[in-house]
């Protein structure tokens, strides 16, 4: 067995370390709760009863939203991003940089592609030999490309993308509401054993740490929770966060954003009853995003806008002219759209809905 073999299997083996960590602690504060502070401290039926019911509840929701953000495998590019044979052949006999640029260019140009690298060029990963569609990024951690990437995370031992980062946000929800409302619950008997109030036993130990590692994480989790949270209403990954997207127009870190209420649903889906479950609903196929520089890019085709007077039938054609929009683009800006002078879209469902789409600006 070769030695980098040997190597690789020993870092995959020592990435489990911090996710085991979790499942320790996790299932101790389980027994702690349960048994130590439910079953052998609380003496009131009904309160034991009401903390049993809450407690299990988030229990559950934490641990499902995080076992699917760690088994949810990262959704990579497909094969319509990787080269055709002959120009993949071309690309690697050939030395010169500027000649690969064009080998690429001819193959992304039947490609739904906005952003490039900051000096403008393709983004091509040698590693995975794709070109990397919108918002993807080659994760040393997983060795692959991964859609949308957000970051590699060590406490779920995964990367979390297009196709988890719905779970990882409600993991993240879910293990504040576990950790606040043991801390919230414990707090009293926390002082009782803490002032003697309580008799010396074996559930001391565990009330008294329960408290202090519940408080420790709800901090911890709060501030992550809180950031994520304000990345999904502004539509960027933490990556986008620190190095803006770079659009043929230059970079613009809200060149993905349609507005809160469409940057929210891009993550959740369109029906709410399903945004508190751990169960994919994101829209599109992580490939595409819709863009507010869309209409602004000389080299793929433009939306047209058309006044309000054409009717609906004109729009739909001179619409279906101006592709190719993606199908991920086109289930969000949908069929009759309006510009307004306050760099926003008016968009006319097939309901007769008006939805307005801002496009914000931050100095």
């Amino acid at each position: 067995m070769a030695p980098s073999h040997v190597l690789r299997c020993c870092q995959r083996g020592l990435a489990w370390i911090p996710v085991i960590f979790i499942a320790l602690v996790v299932c101790w504060s389980y027994y702690a709760y349960v048994v130590e502070l439910c079953i052998s401290t609380i003496q009131r039926t009904g309160e034991k009863v009401i903390y049993l019911v809450v407690f299990h509840l988030s229990f559950i929701m934490f641990v499902w939203s995080y076992w699917k953000t760690i088994f949810t495998k990262p959704a990579s590019p497909s094969k319509e991003f990787c080269l055709p044979k002959a120009e993949k052949e071309q690309y690697e006999k050939e030395e010169r940089p500027e000649t690969q640029q064009e080998i690429l260019k001819k193959v992304a140009s039947s490609l739904p592609l906005y952003t490039r690298t900051g000096a403008g060029a393709i983004r091509y990963c040698d590693r995975c030999q794709v070109i990397k569609p919108d918002r993807c990024h080659h994760c040393s951690a997983c060795d692959m490309c991964v859609l949308k990437m957000d970051h590699h995370c060590p406490w779920v031992n995964n990367c979390v993308g297009f196709s988890n980062y719905k779970f990882f946000i409600l993991f993240l929800a879910y293990s504040l509401i576990y950790c606040l409302f043991i801390a919230a619950t414990v707090l009293q008997y926390f002082i009782k054993f803490w002032t003697s109030d309580l008799p010396e036993s074996q559930a001391k130990f565990h009330v008294l740490f329960l408290f202090f590692v519940a408080a420790m994480f709800c901090i911890s989790i709060l501030s992550l929770f809180t950031y994520h949270l304000w990345l999904v209403g502004k539509n960027r990954s933490t990556i986008e966060a620190f190095r803006a997207p770079v659009f043929r127009n230059g970079p613009d870190k809200n060149g993905f954003s349609l507005g809160f209420t469409k940057n929210i649903a891009q993550v959740f889906g369109d029906q709410k009853k399903y945004w508190l479950l751990p169960v994919f609903t994101s829209q599109g196929d992580g490939l595409t995003f819709p863009t507010r520089l869309v209409a602004l890019d000389p080299e793929q085709p433009t939306v047209i806008l058309h006044p309000d007077t054409v009717n609906r039938s004109a729009e739909d054609e001179s619409l279906q002219q101006s592709s190719p929009l993606s199908e991920s683009q086109n289930r969000l800006l949908s069929n009759n759209v309006h510009a307004n002078d306050d760099q926003g879209y008016t968009l006319k469902t097939e309901d007769s809905e008006t939805i307005t789409i801002s496009m914000e600006s931050e100095s």
